[in-house]
């Protein structure tokens, strides 16, 4: 699984002022990304809004990154809910043609214990035709998946390949990362706290500063996995205010205003999010200039 080693950027979803989907702004976003140097794409994780879109409107997004990215980079799938039979269809009846796994989060808003955590992954491990990468945000679940589960499902099931995982619990990435098997992935899932979890053995992130700056967190990560942690923090250091605003309105509002100021899509919604306040946009315009001086 040496595809997903290094930058994975979990994709905006543009919109046009009329809300429907910006194909073109989608397109320049994939070419942007490829340009900056990312090992990998992630196609409607939680920064793609992918919980406003419409089945037929993910079906579009999901066929057309594949047809502009034409085997270009590896992409992975979001694919995730909290209806354990719903999930199950919707991968038994995803094209996977031209995709290389399937990122499902873990399930939200029911805070099912950690055996109903464990059986909803069993069923989407054996539903799948791809290798699988659980996803761990509790920040959004409701619900955190205990190291002992991530450990049981890596070893219970060979096409679970790895975790994104964004507990902000370091104490619980340690435990993984002291447990898991030969093999297993451990993605970070915090663009913070990539170089510390790197240096611990992690095989890299899932980005959603990257999609702004691809080039400035990729190039940061093989340094990272290169061992060369002295060049790597200074460019860890010049992007923590970036990042910050990238999160201080909430995700995507931060780096769809990042791209709106880039050229690459406008920072279009869609409600209950918002843009981000006029103080916001102008401190990462800001932190723009500086970091591409």
């Amino acid at each position: 699984m040496n595809k997903f080693f290094g930058t994975g950027v979990a994709m905006v979803t543009p919109f046009q002022p009329d809300g429907q989907v910006d194909f073109d702004g989608l397109n320049n976003l994939i070419e942007h990304l490829i340009d900056g140097g990312v090992e990998y794409l992630v196609v409607l994780g939680t920064t793609g809004e992918s919980a406003t879109l419409s089945k037929e409107e993910k079906k579009k997004i999901f066929k057309f990154v594949e047809e502009k990215n034409n085997g270009r980079l590896p992409l992975v799938a979001g694919i995730g809910g909290n209806d354990t039979r719903e999930v199950v269809e919707l991968i038994k009846g995803f094209d996977s043609a031209g995709y290389d796994a399937i990122l499902s989060v873990s399930p939200y808003y029911n805070k099912p214990t950690q055996e109903g955590i464990y059986q909803h992954y069993k069923a989407v491990a054996e539903a799948s035709p791809l290798p699988v990468i659980l996803y761990n945000v509790p920040g959004r679940t409701g619900s955190n998946i205990a190291p002992e589960t991530t450990v049981r499902l890596a070893n219970d099931f060979d096409n679970i390949i790895g975790i994104k995982e964004a507990a902000g619990n370091f104490d619980q990435f340690n435990q993984i990362l002291r447990d898991m098997p030969e093999g297993f992935l451990f993605i970070s899932g915090d663009d913070p706290v990539t170089l510390p979890l790197i240096a611990m053995g992690g095989a890299g992130l899932i980005s959603v500063v990257g999609n702004a700056l691809p080039r400035e967190l990729s190039d940061m990560v093989r340094q990272c996995l290169a061992g060369d942690f002295k060049t790597a923090r200074k460019a860890h250091f010049d992007l923590i205010e970036f990042t910050r605003l990238m999160f201080v309105e909430g995700n995507p509002a931060g780096v769809k205003s990042a791209l709106k100021q880039l050229g690459i899509c406008a920072d279009i919604l869609r409600l209950p999010l918002v843009q981000v306040s006029s103080a916001t946009e102008q401190a990462i315009a800001t932190e723009i200039k500086k970091i591409k001086a």
